[in-house]
């Protein structure tokens, strides 16, 4: 089962929503016990790094997320900011992050060879697949997804680096993967058939047994 962690950010309901239209069972977890019961977790986030690591702090379940994730080795998906907590700072604040992945968030320049930057990055996409990583199985050409940031996570071990996306003539990490820890930062439960096949693909993880 997956468990969807509602701390406060991210619409959870719009994954479950998706999930129940695949046929895959999901819940939204408030609470440790519940994140206990999951096979999977699906980290969601919006807003600032800040805010999100302080509602995940107070929300009581930073334990039981270390525990299944880092002890347990259970699989879990962040998505946009939950992606960017999933390192260990970012540019956009000063509270730690979850350091899960090697790596820290970075803020888009204002400017790329001279020309101004739209920010936030909004709008369709493409990746680029750069392993091969189980979460893009099927995904690894002609595909899109919707994005609404400003800042990305770089990581410090490439190999973890699943795809990457060009904006404005710069490339930036669009996928993580470690082991057992997955992190996007475009939004799957926006992204149509796309979307769909990502989380998906998440629901058929194995658990590691590394």
């Amino acid at each position: 089962m997956i468990g969807i962690i509602n701390y406060g950010l991210g619409n959870v309901q719009a994954f479950h929503d998706l999930y129940k239209r695949l046929n895959i069972e999901s819940t939204i977890v408030s609470c440790p016990a519940d994140v206990r019961k999951a096979d999977k977790l699906l980290l969601p986030g919006v807003g600032s790094f800040d805010w999100a690591m302080h509602r995940l702090n107070e929300s009581g379940l930073r334990d039981a997320l270390e525990e299944m994730v880092l002890g347990q080795k259970i699989p879990i998906l962040g998505v946009c900011v939950g992606m960017q907590m999933l390192g260990h700072r970012s540019e956009e604040g000063r509270l730690p992050g979850l350091g899960w992945i090697e790596g820290e968030v970075h803020r888009f320049p204002h400017s790329v060879d001279g020309n101004r930057l739209q920010l936030p990055h909004m709008g369709w996409n493409d990746i680029a697949v750069k392993n091969g990583c189980p979460l893009l199985r099927g995904l690894e050409s002609n595909v899109r997804f919707y994005f609404l940031h400003s800042y990305f996570m770089v990581p410090a071990n490439k190999s973890e680096e699943a795809a990457v996306t060009e904006y404005a003539g710069m490339n930036f990490t669009s996928v993580v993967c470690r082991k057992n820890i997955y992190g996007v930062q475009f939004h799957p439960e926006k992204s149509h058939g796309w979307g769909l096949q990502l989380l998906k693909n998440f629901a058929e993880m194995p658990i590691s047994e590394e």
